[in-house]
């Protein structure tokens, strides 16, 4: 993908790449698309697999809670759930009017210098059709998605023979990092999931939580919108340690750039 950020632009910053959990993390948890990503899991667990209506709920929280989703439960349990079948009803009916432009997020995403790559759960397409509903699908240089965690599912004789891999398995920590060759002691993670801010730290990234004002352990940064990003992590844009003497024109410089950033486009 090609990245809309700034091609020529001088940083002290002590991060290289910015790697972004997408759902519920570049848009608000709020947007109602959670609530309809539920309730498609339980229409494929009746439509698809057979279960009782009225014991689908549990059983999907029961999957999530055991192996990080239904589609990884479903399989190692040896039902034979294709992958893209799945996508097609749990992320393909998803109401993706829901999530609205937000140039105050393109801004932000065009500012800064480094790498920024996507790190999801989710499918390409839907990783795609998000992304271009927020109106940044070209502000990134890569994805690291489903697909890319789990190449060889559909070569599997049986169900269960390649278990499905996602966050915040440390199996999914490694392939992104091999995938995006990252250096993870200059990497930012940003992540609204507390299990998967965790497994970024256990692989050395330094961490963001998204939707919290306040940190976990595994967390250095915490802030509630990721718009609020200049404000918090402020050394993404520059170093504010970088040069004793020259500490009033940085903090100046900084200060601009985040008020440009904190203002939306078209404002």
């Amino acid at each position: 993908m090609e990245s809309c950020s700034k091609s020529a632009r001088e940083s002290s910053s002590p991060f290289d790449s910015l790697l972004f959990d997408l759902d519920d993390t570049l848009y608000s948890s709020k947007t109602g698309i959670g609530e309809s990503l539920k309730k498609n899991i339980d229409d494929f667990l009746v439509e698809r697999c057979g279960f009782p209506l009225d014991k689908a709920s549990s059983l999907r929280v029961e999957l999530f809670k055991k192996y990080g989703s239904s589609l990884a439960g479903l399989r190692a349990l040896g039902y034979d759930v294709d992958a893209d079948d799945y996508h097609s009803v749990v992320h393909g009916r998803l109401p993706y009017h829901l999530i609205k432009p937000d140039p105050q997020l393109r801004n932000l995403l065009r500012s800064t210098a480094q790498r920024k790559i996507i790190f999801t759960n989710s499918d390409r397409t839907h990783a795609m059709r998000a992304l271009k509903r927020l109106g940044v699908e070209d502000c990134f240089d890569q994805i690291v998605c489903f697909e890319t965690m789990n190449p060889n599912l559909s070569e599997a004789a049986r169900p269960d023979e390649f278990p499905v891999v996602l966050k915040p398995s440390p199996e999914a920590m490694q392939i992104a990092l091999r995938e995006t060759r990252v250096d993870p002691r200059r990497t930012l993670f940003l992540d609204d999931n507390v299990r998967n801010i965790a497994a970024g730290k256990a692989v050395g990234l330094r961490t963001a939580l998204v939707g919290k004002t306040v940190k976990t352990k595994e967390a250095d940064y915490a802030m509630d919108t990721v718009n609020n990003l200049p404000k918090v992590v402020p050394e993404v844009w520059v170093n504010p340690t970088d040069g004793a003497g020259s500490d009033q024109i940085i903090n100046t410089a900084r200060n601009n750039e985040i008020d440009s950033i904190l203002t939306p486009v078209g404002a």
